[in-house]
């Protein structure tokens, strides 16, 4: 049996173990979380998040892309969310790779370069404060005045807040 079959039987005793219902479309907390596809990071564990309570985006550093905006914009205007929590965290892969060094390797691998950005990043501070600024300053969202940065740390599981100033 496979990793993905035996995740499926996990997922049947899973549902069969719940009550049916239904949760609103629109989060009941009016927030989207955007952060890392890291597996270390239990966004909802870490935040004390039920199901239903926040729209959670996550890819690779937790990068504010056009899609992420594109989300975030339906997530705003058809979904009622009205603030987002950007979380990126400690000893993250995209600091171990270069924009440069893994486009060469994709191209090397494909024959193909990337049109996608690689959004490596050496400094969490510094990125955090991008990402931030990233949301606040799209002309596509409407709620960009509640919009925090932080880091998560992954040994402890800490939030630190990251101070943005426009």
């Amino acid at each position: 049996m496979g990793v993905i079959d035996e995740l499926l039987a996990n997922n049947r005793k899973f549902a069969g173990s719940l009550p049916d219902k239904h949760l609103d479309l629109h989060p009941s907390r009016r927030l989207a979380i955007v952060t890392c596809m890291d597996s270390r990071l239990d966004v909802f564990a870490a935040l004390g998040l039920g199901d239903g309570e926040a729209h959670v985006l996550r890819n690779a550093g937790g990068v504010i892309t056009d899609d992420v905006i594109r989300s975030l914009a339906v997530s705003q205007r058809r979904l009622g969310t009205s603030e987002v929590m950007l979380i990126h965290h400690t000893d993250c892969g995209m600091q171990k790779i270069s924009d440069d060094g893994f486009r060469a390797e994709l191209q090397e691998a494909t024959g193909v370069s990337p049109a996608f950005a690689i959004e490596s990043f050496a400094d969490l501070d510094v990125d955090v404060r991008q990402s931030v600024l990233r949301v606040r300053r799209s002309s596509f969202l409407p709620h960009r005045d509640q919009v925090r940065g932080f880091v998560y740390d992954v040994d402890s599981h800490a939030l630190r807040e990251v101070p943005v100033e426009d």
